[in-house]
Parts: C-alpha cells; structure tokens; sequence
C-alpha cells in the first residue's frame, strides 16, 4: 500500500515531536478544524519537514528562530523540546536565537531566550528525576 502525503506527514510529526503530542493533537480534532489538521500533516510535516535539503537539525533550528521572530510562544516551547529529537542542541538554540536579536529584534529574542531556558531546565530536571528512578530500583534490588 502506498502511503500518502498525510501518512507520511503524519509519520515525520510523530518523529519530531514524539507519539504524545500527535496522539493529543488527533484526539482534540474535530469535524470543524480536521481540514486544518489535514493541511499541517500534509503540508508542513508530510512537504516541508520530509524534505532532504537540510537535516531536521537545521530545520528545527530554523523553525525556532522563525516562531521567535513572529512571537509564537507556544509553538516555540513545542519545537525546542522536540530538539532531543531532531539533533539540535541547546547551543544551537541559542545561536539561532542569537540570530533572532540581530534580524528580528532583542525583545523577541530577549522572549524567547526566556522560554528556551525554561523548557529546558524543565528537560533536563525530568531527565534527572528519570535517572533517579532508575537508581532508585537498582537501590531496591
């Protein structure tokens, strides 16, 4: 069976931004905004995103530094926790970020350096309470 722009668009979004938050996004679609849903898996993740001309680092770096610029808060916290999956690093944020404040502005950047920050210490505190469980079984057994 052929796979469809959807299917695929579909499949790149689970990769980027993990099985959660496509589930949620599929569960929270109605009749009203399924064509918007539609539009999104087929056209930015099942076109732009599939894309081999830059890697998912550079496009997720990208994408950062653009839902920076334009103020999408939101968007932005979702694009830099899906870093762990794209490649691109906290310093790579930071760069393009750093890019944000020259060509968009200080206040965005200023903005969105806040956001990073957080999302990713939020990161990094649910990796070290992971780590922790896991010493916390071995200490068990």
């Amino acid at each position: 069976m052929t796979m469809t722009r959807k299917d695929i668009g579909l499949a790149t979004r689970r990769a980027v931004l993990g099985d959660a938050h496509v589930a949620r996004a599929q569960e929270a679609t109605t009749a009203f905004d399924a064509p918007f849903q539609d539009l999104i898996a087929e056209g930015a993740w099942g076109r732009v995103w599939t894309s081999e001309a830059i890697s998912r680092r550079e496009r997720s770096m990208l994408t950062i530094a653009l839902l920076a610029a334009l103020g999408h808060d939101e968007e932005l916290a979702m694009h830099c926790r899906a870093t762990v999956r794209t490649g691109a690093s906290a310093e790579d944020v930071r760069e393009a970020l750093m890019h944000v404040a020259i060509y968009a502005g200080v206040p965005a950047a200023n903005r969105a350096l806040k956001i990073a920050k957080a999302v990713f210490a939020e990161m990094a505190a649910d990796t070290d309470q992971t780590d922790s469980e896991k010493g916390g079984d071995h200490d068990k057994g």
